[in-house]
């Protein structure tokens, strides 16, 4: 049996690394309920519901804050080496990819409110397909990192190219349509940032789902793409 001190320490670091799971969980939830209720705020055209977002971004910036500060605290205190290490590591930038995440989401929120303060007609339904890929990633991504299914973390990117081929077809419809829209081309401008928020929010689950891999597998695989030899080309 461990000496009574080093039980102690254990017990301590035990203690510690659920805090910053459990921080790092409820930053999850609150920045998938901030990307939804953004994206339905515009949809519904729900002026309120748009502000609720944007005031509600305080508590996922606070949160970044605290994980970073549990997760120096462990490094500093407690040395981790291993799955500890990574989980530590991983949990600091799943905290940052989230907290770009609940920002896009906000921008969207922002995008809303003034479409909603408008009395022009907009098709706000074009960015459905778009929410509805970009929210799917971001979940995928959430489970790859709580389940610890790095199979499912890695496979992402292939979601992510459907993801990006959707936005260029949405940017191109909307560009489309600015020529002649009159005093609806404002709106059909901000639908196109509410366009790029999503892709973006795409680029930021795979960074989740790749983290999720090095936390299950120790291994990086954000260059992996690169490090394959092209075809024809010598190995030597």
């Amino acid at each position: 049996m461990p000496p009574m001190n080093q039980q102690h320490i254990f017990h301590e670091l035990d203690k510690t690394m659920n805090a910053l799971k459990d921080s790092v969980l409820l930053m999850a939830s609150l920045t998938r309920q901030n990307l939804e209720r953004s994206v339905n705020a515009l949809l519904n055209r729900d002026i309120d519901l748009a502000r609720s977002v944007i005031g509600d971004d305080t508590e996922v910036d606070e949160l970044e804050m605290k994980i970073d500060q549990i997760g120096m605290d462990i490094l500093l205190r407690f040395h981790p080496v291993a799955t500890d290490l990574r989980l530590v590591i991983t949990s600091m930038k799943m905290a940052h990819n989230l907290e770009r995440i609940s920002d896009h989401a906000v921008n969207i929120a922002k995008r809303a409110k003034k479409i909603c303060k408008s009395s022009e007609a907009i098709e706000t339904t074009i960015i459905e397909p778009l929410y509805t890929k970009a929210e799917k990633l971001l979940r995928d991504a959430l489970l790859a990192y709580t389940d610890a299914n790095p199979e499912l973390g890695q496979g992402l990117k292939p979601a992510d190219a459907a993801l990006d081929a959707e936005h260029k077809q949405v940017i191109a419809m909307l560009s489309g349509r600015l020529e002649n829209a009159g005093p609806r081309a404002e709106n059909l401008l901000h639908l196109i940032f509410v366009a790029r928020s999503l892709e973006r929010i795409g680029d930021l689950s795979v960074n989740i789902g790749e983290d999720s891999v090095f936390l299950s597998e120790a291994r990086d695989i954000r260059h992996e793409h690169r490090k394959s030899p092209e075809a024809g080309e010598s190995q030597d």
